[in-house]
């Protein structure tokens, strides 16, 4: 009896054995498998430049020589090439960011987190390093350029959408006043125009950064009435027949639905003639080949620009504006335009503080800095 128990064991056992086997075996063949159809993929594929999803240019093929391989660079640098090159990238980075948010739970996915359809980016605590340096650009522009000159000078602080939609839902965020408060005390020679209760999350777009020009226009007469200027705004709201799909879609990498993208225009603002210091040429309000490009938002004055001057014969007042700004200014600066004869747009993030003299003459204009708080709280870009 116990012999043919033992010799029933052992046969269970090796039968088992051979299920093991042939599963270890059926494995390793599929997993081969996997990997050769999508090295076979790669190599025939061509290499893309850049992810449209994630606006930024992709890793090419690294330089391969005896001093790359030695160094180790080029292995390193092959790893983010494989990466960026992947077949199929950013469907398994979507299956991924699916997995994680709503099958894992997880309270975001790439520092993006979604409530009620807005989707935003984290951006938590106050980095006290970038407000001093903010202040130290504003405080050099002001002593250098218009101390003594007749400007009258005002600063905007742009609310981030994390403002109304992330701690009621339980996410981390700057509290809005003390940022304010810090802000202002560096900058106190600036008269403040504040739009903060102006407004809410659905006045910025649910799958980006920015906020909606067309929600914008009590914003724009607040700003022009706290500069003393003279405002109608009176506009026609022009749809585009263009999917939105914002900065935070590529990197959430989330199935966000797309937004709807909208313009403001009027006869002034048509007639108007905006000049564009990079290129050396006249460029268009609302560009349309830039709406139907990679970046939508750069429809709004050609995006990000260095330095444009925007001239209008049809003005409300022969006063000028200096607007010193970041990508918001892009939207908000059109619906200014009929208040003033020239307007000069300028972004310190590309272009140097200490040649501003070299393109604009300050004499008696209006002064206004206007800066979102991310880019306010990661100042080092402005130059």
């Amino acid at each position: 009896m116990d012999k043919r128990e033992n010799k029933e064991k052992s046969a269970a056992a090796a039968a088992c054995s051979a299920t093991d086997r042939l599963r270890i075996v059926l494995t390793t063949v599929l997993f081969c498998g996997f990997l050769l159809i999508f090295f076979i993929w790669g190599l025939a594929e061509p290499d893309k430049s850049v992810s449209a999803s994630e606006r930024r240019p992709l890793e090419q093929f690294p330089e391969l020589s005896l001093d790359t391989v030695m160094s180790g660079s080029f292995m390193s640098d092959f790893e983010d090439y494989s990466v960026d090159q992947f077949p199929i990238r950013d469907s398994f980075r979507t299956l991924k960011a699916v997995t994680g948010y709503y099958v894992l739970n997880q309270m975001d996915n790439n520092g993006v987190y979604l409530v009620d359809g807005q989707a935003s980016k984290l951006e938590y605590p106050i980095n006290d390093e970038s407000l001093d340096y903010f202040a130290k650009r504003l405080q050099y522009i002001y002593d250098t350029y218009l101390s003594g000159k007749g400007t009258s000078n005002y600063l905007c602080i742009i609310p981030d959408k994390n403002e109304f939609i992330a701690a009621e839902n339980g996410y981390p965020v700057i509290d809005f006043d003390e940022f304010e408060s810090k802000v202002l005390a560096g900058s106190d020679y600036l008269e403040y125009i504040d739009i903060h209760d102006l407004l809410s999350a659905d006045d910025y777009y649910g799958t980006d950064i920015h906020w909606r020009q067309e929600n914008l226009a009590d914003v724009a007469a607040a700003i022009a009435a706290g500069m003393g200027a003279p405002y109608n705004g009176e506009f026609e709201t022009v749809t585009v027949d263009v999917p939105f799909y914002g900065v935070y879609y590529g990197q959430s990498a989330l199935p966000l639905k797309a937004d709807e993208l909208k313009y403001l225009t009027s006869d002034i603002i048509e007639s108007a003639t905006v000049y564009d210091y990079e290129t050396n040429s006249e460029i268009p309000v609302y560009s349309m080949e830039n709406a139907n490009g990679r970046d939508p938002y750069e429809m709004f004055l050609g995006g990000s620009k260095s330095l444009l001057v925007i001239e209008n014969p049809d003005a409300l007042s022969d006063k000028e504006l200096v607007i010193f700004r970041d990508s918001f200014g892009s939207s908000l600066t059109p619906l200014l335009i009929e208040s003033y004869s020239k307007i000069t747009v300028v972004d310190i993030r590309y272009m140097m503080s200490n040649i501003l003299g070299n393109f604009i003459e300050f004499d008696d204009q209006d002064v206004l800095f206007m800066y979102s708080m991310p880019v306010i709280n990661n100042s080092n870009t402005m130059k």
